[in-house]
């Protein structure tokens, strides 16, 4: 029966402990002393587990387990998976039935029906007992402290930000012989992204595949068009400006936290983007109008938002046939968003402003992407074509933009990694 309709049946709090269809998506990480264990709830698991609509509240639970099987004592870290998560009984407070405001709301409804005044006492009370037990619950299935000693087990629920889509995050384990670290990649169920059903194994691994030397590849990067393109290929858009270099999974967690996954655009998507453009509020997942190379639109795109949707970072990349250690090789564009203008070229007569000096995007790019660690090659090559502030190229929405004609390249790494600089231009 859904939480919903137990309230209304006089059951404030209902919780269900025995739904756990969380352990289905478990994820594994382990060496020779740890064997750490991790699913992330989707929103409608969170509610049905803990009784209540977390996500609204910009929580999302984190199921941890971790063994050690060493003979030392290890103490996670919780601020790695997030330093912002919530203790369990913070959690629990932010989730609380409200008493004040039912209570006005229920003081106004009873002065117009005064037989209800009778049941006022009967409703506070219900509400101070379920807060209670929520407090209970919460408490009970938070992880605690995490210290775990020779042979031991801890499991329990860590309280992290909302993310959807796919959520990144380090479990980190401290020890007498130093730190222990587990990297995670895990999609959350819910988000509809952009690249959910392209067969990224088969594009790579097609006939036409081309594995490339560095030089082959540096020739092959140079030669490629300089711009996007309309669905027709007729008029030129944004400069591609950026290659990327590894396995779609490895991409996702190079690019990690920093930057979410774009929403497939449907009545929803088109709806939150426009209340967040009319609240002047920001929207993570907000769709990515398509852009083209080679008459394909973008595989995927993500992005990096600021306090607004006027204000963000956005990425499109294409999987091209060529290869380079192995790994598949991605063509891509990246511009950031500063502002919102009017346009006729747009069903609904607005559209982003593009900052002109798209070499600030692309270099912020390389910059941001360095410090996470996961980069074992990083560059520039040429291609993209000059266009000088004097003498500007244009989008396909008017904006006009100057390049120096660079593309940065970016070849990620399964493990933390020393980059190599090249420079191919």
């Amino acid at each position: 029966m859904d939480i919903w309709k137990l309230r209304l049946l006089g059951i404030p709090y209902s919780p269900r402990p025995e739904e756990r269809s969380y352990l289905d998506r478990v994820e594994v990480r382990q060496d020779d002393t740890l064997v750490v264990r991790a699913a992330v709830l989707a929103n409608w698991e969170s509610e049905r587990f803990f009784g209540v609509p977390m996500a609204r509240r910009g929580i999302q639970p984190l199921w941890l387990e971790i063994t050690n099987k060493g003979r030392e004592f290890f103490r996670l870290r919780l601020a790695s998976l997030d330093p912002n998560y919530f203790p369990p009984l913070e959690a629990a407070l932010i989730n609380h039935f409200r008493i004040g405001r039912r209570l006005m709301a229920f003081g106004v409804l009873a002065w117009l029906f005064l037989p209800f005044l009778v049941l006022l006492p009967f409703k506070l009370l219900a509400a101070w007992k379920a807060n209670r037990r929520m407090d209970e619950y919460f408490h009970k299935h938070g992880l605690g402290w995490g210290r775990i000693g020779p042979g031991d087990t801890i499991a329990g629920f860590v309280f992290t930000s909302l993310d959807e889509g796919t959520k990144q995050f380090t479990v980190r384990l401290l020890g007498l012989a130093g730190n222990k670290e587990f990297i995670f990649s895990i999609p959350v169920p819910g988000l509809r992204v952009d690249y959910a059903h392209r067969p990224f194994e088969d594009l790579a691994n097609s006939e036409k595949s081309v594995e490339c030397d560095e030089a082959e590849l540096r020739q092959r990067l140079t030669a490629m068009p300089r711009s996007t393109t309309n669905a027709r290929g007729t008029v030129e858009g944004d400069p591609l400006n950026l290659a990327v270099i590894g396995e779609f999974d490895t991409l996702i967690c190079g690019f990690g936290a920093r930057w979410d996954e774009t929403e497939v655009i449907t009545f929803l998507s088109c709806w939150r983007t426009f209340k967040a453009f009319l609240l002047g509020s920001s929207y993570r997942y907000s769709p990515v109008s398509a852009l083209y190379w080679d008459r394909r639109c973008q595989d995927f795109a993500l992005q990096r938002v600021r306090h607004t949707i006027n204000q963000r970072l956005h990425l499109r990349l294409w999987l091209t046939p060529l290869r380079f250690q192995g790994q598949p090789v991605w063509i891509g564009q990246i511009s950031r968003d500063i502002g919102v203008r009017f346009t006729p070229k747009t069903w609904n007569l607005t559209t982003h402003k593009v900052d002109p000096d798209v070499d600030d995007a692309r270099d912020y790019l390389l910059d941001e992407l360095l410090q996470s660690g996961r980069v074992a090659l990083v560059g520039y090559v040429s291609g993209a074509e000059a266009a000088s502030r004097k003498s500007p190229r244009h989008n396909l929405t008017g904006d006009p933009y100057f390049t120096d004609g660079q593309r940065a390249v970016v070849m990620f790494a399964d493990t933390p990694a020393n980059p190599k600089f090249v420079n191919w231009a």
